[in-house]
């Protein structure tokens, strides 16, 4: 079970990490489901609770980007609701903080566009419900739009010559995810 931020995708999924007693962070535990040659991994927290592999000691906010909470929070395995899909609070507010860090990191859009763009997502939410085949004829005009002004962004942006650790911090990704979106984008350029 991951946390995730729609923005800045899987640069940034979040999850309850775990910690061994000596404070070292073990690697996935595999679970043979006895139906073939796949073996499955997880780091789902819960599975390291000592049956298949290391005991949790503690938990911490982990994100993909390598990102590791500070936090230590102890985990009372006497006390652990394995019936229930949350995750602890603790390390979920410390991922959640390292996003605000991330997102002051990227590049400010100016306030009357994030206006627009809100107007924008309400007014395609309600011609969605109120008549869809507009909204579908509204999606594709959208569409050929963020094509043609993502083509001429990505390209700007490269004849800039940024690195793509700053184009990556400016959008809040990755540089392996900045590459693609500027490859997406610029394809037809």
């Amino acid at each position: 079970m991951g946390w995730y931020a729609e923005e800045f995708g899987s640069s940034h999924e979040g999850r309850a990490g775990v910690l061994l007693a000596d404070g070292s962070e073990p690697g996935p535990v595999y679970l043979d489901t006895g139906s073939g040659a796949d073996i499955h991994r997880s780091t789902d927290w819960q599975l390291y609770d000592g049956r298949f592999g290391p005991l949790a000691a503690y938990l911490r906010g982990a994100c993909a980007c390598g990102w590791r909470g500070e936090r230590r929070y102890p985990v009372d395995w006497d006390e652990v609701d394995f019936d229930s899909e949350d995750d602890p609070a603790g390390p979920h507010d410390d991922w959640a903080a390292h996003m605000d860090e991330v997102e002051s990191r990227t590049v400010p859009l100016p306030v009357e566009l994030e206006e627009l763009i809100e107007r924008l997502s309400k007014g395609m939410a309600a011609l969605t419900r109120d008549s869809p085949l507009a909204a579908l004829r509204a999606v594709a005009e959208l569409e050929r739009t963020v094509e043609r002004l993502g083509r001429r962004a990505a390209f700007t942006a490269q004849a800039d010559d940024l690195s793509w650790s700053t184009i990556g911090t400016a959008l809040g990704v990755s540089e392996k995810e900045a590459r693609a979106r500027l490859a997406r984008y610029s394809r037809d350029y």
